[in-house]
């Protein structure tokens, strides 16, 4: 299941709209129990030209559609009003023209305020996430980051029509099967009546909802928390967080055992040893000279365990157990599964990461790239608004600055560097007869 995030990536190389943040942040529900739904932008009209080769693989999906519970009548009205989105072939298709170093991905993701709005969430919820945890067995700061990370606590659920989108993707460009797959899903879910078509929203690629389910996830695993009689993860809080715990639960999730730890590696560390998959008892990795990075004890066991180097010898290091596999079923990247452990330690409390990484350039917070942006804007930079999301006209605005200021390399990257260098810049000099 891939999350908004992984979809955020490519959705920012749609020049020049950035990736969709709701324009404003929901008021908060008196009780956990409250069911809410995020402030939605409202969809671009369909302007429905009828496309004789979108309108022949509906009709070919029509049959599979019956064939899977989903009646004719409401197959002919969730599609009736669709024309194809082929910007979204343009999107499955998309090679990043940058690249994001991880200190930078995590910088972004577990910064002071996402960790401040869930501590926030976690005491607004706290009676729901209380049920969730002793019915899954998963710690309420694991439910809690997932949510956070995914759709930043209900602010971020993406602009994309869901039925147009994957209504497209089923029918042309790559990967045609398993689209058609998630739409056949996704009819499922709308004709059972766990959801409704109006406004129904996404990313480009079907996630969608508080925690990015996609359709066929949705299908599998979502619960009805609240009692409705609906599994409404999208206007539903309880039923998300509840489908998330449920989740992980399924992915192997061990009640009352840690996702794992920084750590420190001795001298000379084999670092062929490192990967996620390399698994040896804990007690091995003891007798090689791992120990905490913050002095805490390890006891041996026979605790299967990795010991993790995404930037290399010279970063942070990580001793993984098997929680942090049920967080990388999530979404299969290590950066992904980090950012959630990392910013569920913070919201227990933790402090942070002990080791530095590997850089003399650290990344931003979402603070400091909108005042990045902002001072782009004000050196007549075009990048849209000052929002936080780094997309391509952003690193192109910082990529000319670099050059012009001499900052090497000129990679277009959002660190500190840069925005020291155009905060003592100050604004730019206009030339003599130039006009303010």
């Amino acid at each position: 299941m891939k999350s908004m995030l992984w979809f955020a990536l490519l959705a920012a190389q749609e020049a020049p709209v950035s990736p969709a943040v709701s324009p404003a942040l929901p008021s908060p529900p008196a009780t956990s129990s409250t069911v809410i739904a995020p402030v939605q932008p409202t969809p671009p009209p369909v302007n429905v030209q009828r496309d004789p080769i979108f309108d022949r693989c509906l009709q070919s999906l029509r049959s599979s559609a019956t064939a899977q519970g989903v009646g004719a009548a409401d197959f002919d009205r969730y599609t009736a009003d669709l024309a194809p989105d082929m910007s979204v072939l343009d999107l499955l298709d998309a090679q990043p023209e940058f690249t994001t170093p991880l200190w930078d991905y995590l910088s972004g993701l577990v910064d002071e305020q996402r960790v401040s709005d869930g501590r926030e969430q976690l005491l607004l919820h706290r009676d729901l996430l209380t049920r969730v945890s002793a019915q899954s067995g998963v710690d309420a700061e694991t439910i809690v980051a997932v949510w956070g990370v995914e759709s930043d606590y209900g602010r971020v659920f993406g602009k994309r029509p869901l039925r147009q989108s994957l209504a497209t993707l089923s029918c042309f460009g790559r990967r045609q099967a398993y689209f058609r797959g998630e739409f056949l899903s996704l009819l499922q879910l709308l004709g059972a009546g766990d959801l409704r078509a109006e406004g129904l929203t996404g990313s480009w690629a079907g996630a969608f909802g508080h925690t990015q389910f996609m359709p066929s996830t949705y299908a599998r695993v979502a619960v009805d928390q609240d009692g409705d009689g609906r599994r409404d993860l999208v206007a539903s809080i309880p039923d998300a967080l509840a489908s998330t715990a449920r989740y992980l639960q399924l992915a192997g999730w061990r009640t009352g055992q840690d996702w794992g730890h920084e750590v420190r590696l001795p001298a000379g560390f084999d670092a062929s040893l490192a990967g996620r998959t390399k698994r040896r008892p804990l007690s091995d990795w003891l007798a090689r000279g791992v120990v905490r990075a913050d002095g805490v004890p390890l006891l041996p066991s026979d605790a299967a365990a990795s010991v993790l180097l995404p930037t290399g010898v010279e970063g942070p290091a990580f001793l993984v157990y098997r929680n942090y596999d049920a967080i990388y079923a999530y979404n299969a990247a290590e950066s992904y599964a980090l950012a959630i452990a990392l910013l569920a330690d913070r919201l227990r409390g933790g402090a942070g990461l002990i080791t530095a990484w590997p850089t003399d350039d650290p990344g931003l917070s979402r603070e400091q790239r909108k005042h990045l942006q902002t001072l782009l804007l004000a050196r007549g930079h075009a990048i849209g608004a000052a929002d936080g999301m780094i997309g391509n006209q952003t690193r192109r605005a910082i990529q000319s600055e670099q050059i012009q200021l001499g900052l090497l390399p000129a990679d277009g990257r959002a660190g500190q560097k840069i925005l020291l260098a155009l905060e003592r810049a100050g604004p730019p000099v206009l030339p003599p007869n130039a006009s303010p």
